[in-house]
């Protein structure tokens, strides 16, 4: 069986929706680990590096889920002629450093570090919402 094009584009809707359910979720997780790495760069011990380590695995976690996605949305663009490169790079080489070291330069570098992250997440989300809209407009016209 083979789909129509309007099917095409549903699926690749539906899929864009999943990408930035997953995005706009560690986009509030990263929010949470930088607030509490401010914090924790302040002067907030322990606790709150445990903290902002649990944030930023969780974030870890809901940014692959979200990488996933976004090969998914990506597969089913192209069953629909359009294309997008959207990468999102999760590694993370401080966090030992930071949770062991816990100095105010390994705070400082992981706080570098969480931002960058953002910044990928967001132009993620812009790139999927615009192409999201494009894929709406076609299927509205």
């Amino acid at each position: 069986m083979t789909m129509t094009y309007e099917q095409e584009i549903r699926e690749a809707l539906k899929a864009a929706n999943n990408a930035l359910y997953h995005l706009h979720h560690a986009q509030k997780l990263l929010c949470s680990a930088r607030n509490w790495g401010i914090y924790d760069c302040l002067g907030g011990g322990f606790l709150s590096t445990l903290i902002k380590h649990s944030r930023m695995n969780s974030a870890r976690s809901e940014m692959e889920d979200a990488r996933i996605a976004v090969r998914r949305f990506s597969r089913e663009l192209n069953d629909v002629a359009v294309s997008a490169q959207v990468n999102l790079d999760t590694d993370d080489f401080l966090a030992f450093a930071d949770c062991f070291l816990d100095g105010f330069f390994s705070d400082f570098m992981m706080q570098n570090r969480i931002s960058r992250a953002r910044e990928q997440v967001e132009m993620a989300i812009g790139r999927i919402t615009a192409l999201r809209t494009q894929l709406s407009q076609i299927l509205h016209s």
